[in-house]
């Protein structure tokens, strides 16, 4: 029987976005299959954690894709990408409490691809006046890569409504970023 990998990663990224400490037993049964089955597909934890880093960073690459980043106002780009994203952030919570992907030589590519993306939207907010300059760039992508996290995890533990994901993260990081007239 061929196993299906996409659906194998998609029980493991929906497991472990709501308990992070999940054994591969408690992945595997997720999944429908063995535990043997399951570490032929990823020799251990490591190897299957590196292949949800490749899918979401797939899943975040798409969304800045239909977020169309180079269009509108940077707050409306931001706007976007918020509601693009919102569909991966389980996942991208995950991963970001995963240390070990973004320490050493190994780190993924994809995650400087992501970062540079992101952080030309601030750019160009802040070359237009939208966004404040006191803020680098790459705080603000990591302001938004925390906020997106946190709010899944709300959502996740129930503490917070899906419906409010969008708003809570939009507002909350164009609120702080906004340029405010001097007085």
């Amino acid at each position: 029987m061929a196993i299906d990998r996409d659906h194998v990663l998609r029980s493991a990224a929906a497991l472990l976005t709501r308990k992070s400490t999940a054994t591969m037993d408690e992945v595997a049964k997720a999944a429908g299959i063995s535990r043997a089955t399951l570490h032929r597909q990823f020799a251990g934890r490591d190897a299957l954690v590196r292949a949800l880093e490749d899918l979401g960073i797939r899943e975040c690459e798409a969304a800045l894709d239909a977020a169309r980043l180079d269009e509108d106002t940077a707050r409306e780009a931001v706007r976007r990408l918020v509601g693009e994203i919102e569909g991966a952030a389980g996942l991208l919570a995950f991963l970001y409490s995963e240390n070990q992907l973004f320490e050493g030589e190994e780190r993924h590519e994809g995650w400087a691809r992501l970062d540079a993306r992101i952080a030309a939207v601030f750019r160009r907010g802040q070359e237009s006046g939208e966004f404040r300059i006191d803020l680098t760039p790459a705080w603000l992508t990591e302001a938004l890569y925390g906020l997106i996290a946190s709010g899944a995890w709300a959502v996740t533990e129930g503490r917070v409504a899906a419906n409010d994901f969008h708003h809570m993260i939009v507002e909350l990081l164009l609120g702080g970023a906004l340029r405010r007239e001097e007085s």
